[in-house]
């Protein structure tokens, strides 16, 4: 090995790797690429599955199908692309489940190790009988036992540990399933406690440098453990390839990366949802209530998935030797899966098809796919003269006390200043423009969130919706959402208000104050 090659990886922790390993981790290597009719897809029937999404308003971000070991379909939604990371919300618990049984493998625990264990120091005053009985699988299949969700008590704590075990345990652990991602976080305090590293750190020569995974990202807690029921940024073939690993009962490029009876375990019926038959949507057609496994679901069709809020999806199909991933900003994942099962599934056939000409427009279709920008009418004659204009913000309680615009012809720029911080975005007039900024990103959870000032990568347009009313989106493509900003003008005054992707989803009133502004 050259003297340069051997310092890089010493530097990133690798030099002790198996040659495979580094290898995977600087070529790439490790993921053939394939047409879909080579491979017994049906490239008419992934067109239909693009059509019914773009019919159904379910945004998409990104899409890519395996099999047979091949990536035979990949897309993404412009300014989303192959070499971004994407926030995957709970589709992270997959990953963390993943790192519990690598620690499981390697004997540093067992699944039926009781949580008291690992946080003698965290323990509440009075050890309840359901507490003490706890086990590390009950936090792995979501079945606890919480009165209530404790998600949203730890987040607003410093420990989130000693905040979780002082919950109330109502029901004895491993009988009542209940979604609960500080579980998951539990499992990743755990697998820290036991490594002395972050998930993220000890995942990544077990399983991200094996793969070939590279630039992704983790969420930390106060006190530095990763979040692990969410906050992991990904890239889609990351995804794509995790599944794949599953799939694959754990092997690798011909290597045991992880050990097969923990594929099982971990992707096996645990514990049954809640409910049954809903009108209009019998349980047996209801992917979440096919039962739940360890941080994974079990699906129809024989399938299991991790998946996340808005559309994270890894669905692994044994049965069809297919992954398909998807990344999304949706409301209805159901609705999704739906769309899954009705033109993905059966697109996959027992035969090579031969149809090249649909595996072509296949081919140009997801080469031209793109988010418009939001469209507007011509810049009214006013829009000039907001060029290096300010508006000082009326007193109240916002964080900001100046807006500033800045007017170009291809591009405008928004400044809102505070005491305590400046953020400017600059949008494309028409046209999607990419940048950075501080604005803050729309999220689902404030728990580990970036500390103010960090910077976002957004792509943001700008259109006039009529001649008083100055429509900004921003688009943070490193996670499914955006942000629009609308300013109303009046002579000397302007109006700005805020709404953020999330909240339109959700239905609701977004709670930041409109300001309000008098120009100087």
């Amino acid at each position: 090995m050259k003297p340069s090659r051997r310092l890089f990886l010493k530097q990133i922790g690798l030099a002790s790797l198996a040659p495979w390993a580094r290898a995977d981790l600087l070529t790439g290597a490790g993921f053939a690429r394939g047409t879909p009719g080579a491979e017994g897809v049906s490239a008419a029937g992934i067109l239909d599955f693009l059509d019914a999404m773009e019919r159904t308003k379910h945004e998409l971000h990104s899409f890519m199908m395996v099999r047979h070991g091949k990536v035979v379909a990949e897309g993404w939604w412009s300014p989303y692309g192959p070499g971004i990371k994407h926030t995957m919300y709970s589709m992270s618990k997959s990953f963390t489940s993943t790192a519990v049984g690598f620690a499981v493998a390697e004997g540093r625990l067992t699944v039926d190790d009781k949580v008291t264990s690992f946080f003698p120091d965290d323990l509440p005053a009075s050890v309840s009988e359901n507490l003490a009985a706890l086990r590390v699988c009950d936090l792995l299949s979501m079945s606890v036992g919480n009165e209530k969700e404790p998600t949203q008590a730890c987040v607003k704590s410093e420990n989130w540990v000693r905040t979780f075990l002082a919950q109330s345990i109502t029901h004895k652990p491993g009988t009542e399933f209940m979604y609960n991602s500080a579980a998951t976080y539990m499992c990743s305090a755990i697998v820290q406690k036991l490594t002395g590293q972050k998930v993220i750190d000890y995942l990544t020569p077990r399983l991200f440098v094996p793969l070939g995974i590279t630039g992704m990202t983790w969420e930390t807690c106060p006190r530095g453990i990763n979040t692990g029921g969410w906050g992991l940024s990904i890239r889609t073939e990351g995804l794509a390839r995790f599944g794949q690993l599953y799939l694959q009962k754990g092997v690798w490029n011909g290597k045991q990366i992880l050990p097969a009876r923990w594929i099982d375990e971990a992707t096996s019926f645990k514990i049954q949802q809640p409910g049954g038959d809903k009108p209009g949507r019998p349980k047996a057609l209801n992917d979440w209530m096919q039962g739940y496994c360890y941080q994974f679901w079990r699906c129809q069709h024989n399938a299991f998935r991790g998946d996340g809020a808005f559309g994270q999806f890894t669905i692994v199909l044994p049965e069809k030797d297919a992954v398909i991933v998807m990344t999304s900003e949706t409301k209805d994942l159901q609705g999704q899966l739906d769309l899954v099962w009705q033109h993905l599934l059966p697109a996959l056939k027992d035969q090579r098809v031969a149809d090249e000409a649909a595996d072509a427009r296949l081919q140009a279709r997801l080469a031209s796919l793109a988010l418009n920008p939001p469209e507007g009418v011509a810049a009214p004659p006013a829009a000039a003269k907001l060029d290096g204009r300010a508006f000082d913000l009326e007193a109240g309680d916002a964080d900001f006390t100046k807006a500033a615009f800045e007017m170009k012809s291809d591009r405008c720029t928004l400044t809102l200043t505070g005491a305590d911080a400046s953020h400017a975005v600059t949008c494309g007039i028409g046209q999607w423009r990419r940048g950075e900024t501080t604005w803050p990103a729309p999220r689902l959870i404030s728990g580990g969130a970036p500390k103010p000032g960090t910077v976002h990568k957004v792509a943001a347009s700008a259109a006039w919706k009529d001649e008083r009313t100055l429509v900004l989106t921003a688009r943070f493509f490193e996670t499914p959402h955006t942000d629009t900003i609308t300013c109303v003008f009046d002579d000397d005054r302007v109006k700005i208000s805020f709404m953020s992707s999330p909240v339109v989803l959700g239905g609701g009133k977004d709670p930041r104050r409109a300001l309000a502004g008098r120009r100087r």
